[in-house]
């Protein structure tokens, strides 16, 4: 099978000039097909706040009532993606800016409410592996925000690194698979605040050790969650690293399964 990297990138990355701009570059000269996942939800809470939107989080997961949401479809499918298409063109990179409403290439469901109402959060249910797949084999690049749509006529909120874990099983089953979870320290962490304290590898016996004792917590938790599904559902390769590493031989975290 002929090899796709898939890069999820965080927020923060995305959002500042400099480190765009080399995300970009870097992307832009990784060997074969590629695809491009997305955040920003820094940027979303930064407008949310002008316009009196409070953020809710729980777990590193967003809580999204109907303002919120439309905060996030100008900001993650408009301003952002579309951001990121423009400087992909200028480096000869064929991107498409798509969310999942786009060609029907991700649906999602409304979590049910239970112990905590989410609001507007999708849960993916199906990639339309076909579409993305053709788009891929036709040298287009797929730029992925962070939205879904239920199929009727609803978007939704949806966490980037669970789009980029589902994206990435889907897919493998017609391509060999790379999926790189990319924010702004090299790795996952033992102490947040020693940046060199890189644990190498996790399988999911350590991750859930580690929740246990304090030392994984937030949003890196949904992270690894989706890195353990995607390892074990034909994702070649799974990596937790620093944007900087892109098309460099990986460094950072490695997800092996059990």
């Amino acid at each position: 099978m002929e090899k796709l990297t898939i890069i999820k990138v965080g927020g923060k990355i995305v959002e500042e000039e400099d480190s765009l701009n080399k995300l970009l570059v870097d992307f832009s000269r990784i060997k074969g097909h590629k695809l491009l996942v997305h955040g920003g939800g820094r940027s979303a809470t930064r407008l949310g706040e002008k316009l009196g939107v409070e953020s809710q989080m729980v777990n590193g997961r967003r809580i999204t009532d109907a303002e919120t949401l439309k905060i996030v479809a100008m900001v993650y499918g408009g301003l952002i993606n579309k951001n990121i298409v423009a400087r992909l063109q200028e480096l000869d990179i064929n991107a498409l800016g798509l969310t999942g409403a786009d060609m029907n290439i991700i649906v999602s469901e409304k979590r049910p409410v239970s112990e905590i109402d989410y609001g507007y959060v999708g849960d993916v249910k199906s990639v339309n592996s076909n579409t993305l797949s053709t788009l891929i084999m036709q040298g287009v690049v797929p730029v992925l925000a962070p939205l879904t749509h239920d199929r009727k006529g609803h978007l939704l909120n949806t966490n980037a690194d669970t789009i980029a874990g589902e994206v990435a099983k889907t897919l493998a089953a017609k391509f060999d698979v790379t999926l790189v979870f990319c924010f702004e320290k090299k790795g996952v962490l033992r102490d947040e605040n020693d940046d060199e304290s890189i644990i190498p590898s996790l399988n999911k016996g350590d991750f859930e050790r580690l929740v246990r004792e304090g030392v994984i917590q937030g949003g890196m938790i949904p992270k690894l969650e989706n890195s353990f599904e995607a390892i074990n559902s034909g994702v070649k390769e799974v990596v937790i690293t620093r944007a900087s590493e892109i098309g460099h031989e990986l460094s950072g975290t490695h997800i092996f399964p059990n």
